[in-house]
């Protein structure tokens, strides 16, 4: 791998004797990894849930590595489009394995996209408290966004907006915050040719300069005695101890504090993640020793790519505000307008409540909103004006309400599990009724009415049964060729 000159310099300055150990791993192959949905699999069938699992990645609950030269390919598998795992780099875990969330937390997940650690974050609260995934590029939005409704997340609103807009709505909002800021992106050489070809150290100086941006942003919304999660995939010290430190230089209310999650801590100890440097970037006291909070992922002490993470606490004493969304004087259009007519509102609860209450066994719980012809639930902790709000999703999607008429949404099937309704069809994996399925076609059954479709136990869609036929409801767009 041809390396940039000034990078080789670097590296080797910040190493020493230790750089060759580095420069070698770039010819070793990486092991891919997922994580599983803790929400669809089971703490006892986890392991075994495909048969290129491996061992589990140390510093994350739920993540496995998994052989990349098997037969089996994750990706392509039923029980990845049923939310049972999300394909992730083993190092970009880290983050969210920090400090994970306690349920009922209101959480903020800044630079969301394409969903690795907010659906992570989500697996954590287990459907209770909120789950705010951002993402200011309205392409990665969307992405973002089909993530969270395929792990059948029902706490999340996804929103589109640059960080400093959506920290004028939400001063002092959020228990915890991860931001995994943009970065020049050196920790991913070995994966992506693009980040290797456009490095440069003007790219790295500016990647701090708006990393620090963002950081003033998080810093403005979350609680008093709140944590802050900072990260990167790169191993640049200007954009890691180099911009916490100058952020700790403006926020006296905040220190790096030692991660809060004990595989993490033994991580550190065993010597698979290294601590951060002050001296890379000339520290002073008292910032110095706070530095060493921070984590480093280096590819030739740990299997996956470089990773930077730190951890920030917010004093208990710091000062509170509080926002009244409602009188907020910002008037973007959001994806969606909220129809504030009550009669829409309650003949589509009525049409929906029709619909539960032959295929549902409880009503899941949350305020309902109409967005034009979608129904939604929002989670409990958010705002149901939206008002001023660019909004993807926001929470459980349950269907579309048109021609005195109640349609049930993918995601809602997703969101679901065989508990909760009256009637199933499971399916196995491998077997050519699952692939006809996912093609859209119809399947023979017994019964009639909605159905709740299974793969191996796992909800993965909508059937409706009629004159000995499943007519298939699989969203078109989602279809296997």
């Amino acid at each position: 791998m041809n390396l940039p000159l000034d990078f080789e310099k670097r590296m080797q300055r910040m190493l020493g004797d230790d750089y060759p150990a580095f420069l070698a791993a770039y010819d070793r192959p990486n092991t891919p990894a997922l994580r599983v949905n803790p929400m669809k699999a089971a703490e006892a069938d986890e392991a075994a849930l495909l048969p290129c699992m491996g061992t589990t990645v140390p510093w994350a609950r739920y993540g496995y590595y998994y052989d990349p030269n098997s037969d089996l390919r994750p990706g392509k598998h039923p029980y990845h489009d049923a939310g049972v795992y999300y394909i992730q780099e083993a190092s970009a875990m880290i983050p969210a394995s920090l400090c994970p969330p306690a349920e009922g937390e209101r959480v903020l997940d800044l630079c969301a996209a394409p969903g690795g650690k907010s659906t992570q974050l989500a697996g954590y609260l287990k459907g209770t408290g909120l789950l705010v995934a951002n993402e200011i590029n309205p392409s990665r939005a969307a992405i973002l966004s089909q993530n969270i409704e395929r792990l059948g997340i029902s706490n999340a609103v996804v929103t589109n907006h640059a960080p400093a807009e959506l920290a004028t709505r939400f001063p002092c909002f959020f228990d915890k915050i991860v931001v995994d800021a943009p970065c020049s992106g050196e920790g991913m050489f070995r994966k992506e040719e693009q980040a290797l070809t456009m490095w440069s150290q003007y790219n790295v100086d500016m990647c701090a300069e708006r990393q620090l941006e963002i950081l003033h942003c998080a810093a403005d919304m979350l609680k008093p005695d709140g944590y802050l999660t900072y990260s990167t995939c790169t191993f640049a010290p200007e954009e890691n101890e180099g911009v916490l430190l100058e952020f700790l230089r403006h926020h006296q209310e905040f220190e790096v504090v030692a991660p809060q999650n004990p595989d993490v801590l033994a991580c550190l100890e065993k010597g698979l993640l290294d601590r951060g440097n002050p001296q890379w970037v000339e520290a002073p006291m008292p910032y110095a020793e706070q530095l060493k909070n921070c984590v480093r992922l280096f590819p030739h002490h740990a299997d996956g790519e470089g990773h930077f993470a730190a951890l920030l606490h917010k004093s208990p004493h710091a000062s509170a505000e509080t926002q009244d969304f409602s009188k907020s004087n910002k008037k973007d259009k959001g994806k969606g307008k909220k129809t504030d007519d009550t009669s829409a509102l309650n003949t589509a609860m009525s049409l929906f409540d029709a619909f539960a209450k032959d295929v549902l066994k409880a009503r899941p719980e949350g305020k309902p909103c109409l967005f034009g012809e979608q129904l939604y639930l929002i989670p409990g902790t958010f705002d149901a004006s939206c008002e001023g709000l660019r909004i993807l999703r926001c929470g459980l999607h349950l269907g579309t309400v048109k021609n005195k008429r109640f349609d049930p949404s993918h995601a809602l099937a997703l969101a679901l599990s065989s508990e909760d309704v009256v009637k199933v069809m499971d399916i196995s994996a491998d077997s050519p009724q699952m692939a006809a399925y996912l093609h859209g076609d119809t399947i023979p059954c017994d019964g009639i009415g909605w159905h709740l479709m299974l793969v191996d136990c796992f909800s993965i869609g909508w059937g409706k049964a009629s004159g000995g036929m499943m007519k298939n409801h699989y969203p078109k767009g989602l279809r296997k060729a």
